[in-house]
């Protein structure tokens, strides 16, 4: 293993942010991916906005089958690599690659045959946001198994301790996107369908970069890696043992908040375009959460392949201080900032505006428990031990639809009770994993 690369040895700041700010980069450079989609289709109108939003649901849902081929790698290549065992991580990665590509091809023909009942079932009264969200999972659809690609791959150099190339190769697709999306929407005036062909366009280069950095980048993981490897019996084994509670977790988490969103559109489509917008704006939390509980997953896998448990207490108190930190500034930053966030997108639309600073205002709330969950999320996978934050997650999220039912009714507090379900349920998530984690690691390093 490359000593720089090496997670279990050196010290744990110094480690932990060798992985961690890369990954960090690559989930802020997401969120302004998703951020120029919102920024472009904002200057077409909410309508523009609500469409690619419902869109958006399904292509969440690709996230579950996404996760056996990013926590597989992930997961197998960590640990493998920490026991010095390069063989059984070079299988574990090049498995986790085959079983993606199969099934991003699934999920892509499946999002593409069914885009109109899928469409249909958010009951949308605005003709026009129907027929333009069916364009946009048509075209959408083409680009699943380039991302499936790109997140198995990301999770072979995540897992390897490489965190800096899977940065700079999604930087090449947001430069595409950032440059094809103007273009498209604007200038040839293609409005919705050119903000999804610019995003297959940018998720394909990226794709095809990622898969010559596994072969020929003198950085890359393995010496062969082989794209159409055969995979190995044991490995799915493991890969479908680790990732199906995170996948259930995920996919239930999209379906649950489908539901949650066909509540939102009985309000109209400025309601949707208020939850599209908000949710990427509150990304700044969620989405950083989730990078540093990657970075978290690589190196505490490292670690507990190689018996490690000290360097696995403080990395854990590290990052958990770090997103503290960040939850609380995010919390200030939306509460206060609301109002400049969403006039950056829909400057001309004041009633969308209002909405969106009580959307805001309500979800900055829960945005230290969403950080404390990404955390505690994160070293439960580093451990293998992924059925504890997927429980968390589905019961929590279980129990938001019901909330949300309640609190949206017009004697309640209608739309606004549905922004307190997420805000309220984030927070509760987010305690519950943490005092898991403390909990059960202690248990786990006295059962070894």
């Amino acid at each position: 293993m490359n000593k720089k690369f090496d997670l279990t040895e050196g010290s744990v700041l110094d480690k932990l942010l060798l992985i961690a700010l890369p990954v960090l980069g690559a989930q802020i450079m997401q969120m302004a991916y998703n951020l120029t989609d919102m920024f472009w289709l904002g200057r077409v109108g909410a309508d523009a906005v609500a469409a690619s939003g419902t869109v958006g649901m399904f292509v969440w849902m690709s996230q579950a089958f996404m996760m056996y081929g990013r926590m597989g790698a992930e997961i197998g290549v960590s640990q493998n690599q920490g026991r010095d065992d390069i063989d059984g991580a070079r299988r574990y990665g090049e498995t986790s690659f085959f079983l993606s590509v199969a099934l991003g091809i699934s999920f892509g023909a499946f999002l593409f045959f069914f885009r109109r009942p899928l469409i249909g079932f958010f009951n949308i009264e605005e003709i026009n946001v129907v027929n333009e969200s069916a364009a946009y999972l048509a075209i959408i659809s083409a680009g699943i198994p380039f991302t499936f690609m790109t997140n198995a791959a990301t999770g072979v150099f995540n897992g390897a301790g490489n965190s800096q190339t899977p940065f700079l190769i999604n930087g090449i697709g947001l430069a595409v996107n950032m440059v094809l999306d103007p273009v498209l929407i604007l200038r040839l005036g293609m409005g919705v369908p050119g903000a999804a062909i610019a995003t297959v366009a940018a998720q394909g280069i990226t794709a095809l970069v990622f898969i010559l950095a596994l072969k020929f980048y003198p950085k890359r993981p393995f010496e062969k890696f082989r794209l159409a490897a055969r995979p190995s019996k044991t490995a799915l084994k493991m890969i479908f043992y680790w990732a199906t509670p995170i996948a259930m977790e995920s996919f239930l988490f999209t379906f649950l908040s489908m539901f949650i969103s066909k509540f939102v559109s009985e309000f109209g489509a400025k309601a949707i375009a208020t939850q599209r917008i908000g949710t990427q704006v509150e990304s700044l939390s969620w989405l950083i959460a989730g990078g540093f509980a990657t970075a978290l997953t690589a190196y505490i896998g490292q670690n507990f392949g190689g018996g490690k448990w000290e360097r696995i207490h403080k990395g854990f108190r590290i990052a958990l201080g770090v997103m503290t930190v960040w939850g609380a500034m995010i919390t200030t930053a939306l509460f206060f900032g609301a109002e400049f966030f969403f006039r950056i997108f829909l400057p001309d639309d004041p009633v969308v505006v209002q909405m969106g600073v009580e959307y805001l205002r309500i979800l900055s709330v829960s945005q230290a428990g969403m950080c404390l969950e990404g955390v505690s999320a994160g070293a439960f996978r580093g451990l293998g031990k992924t059925v504890y934050p997927s429980v968390a997650s589905v019961v929590t999220n279980f129990t938001r639809v019901f909330v949300a039912y309640y609190l949206s009714r017009p004697h309640v507090l209608g739309l606004n009770g549905i922004w307190w379900a997420f805000s309220l349920g984030g927070c509760v998530r987010g305690l519950w994993m943490l005092v898991w984690y403390l909990r059960a690691s202690k248990r786990f390093q006295k059962n070894l």
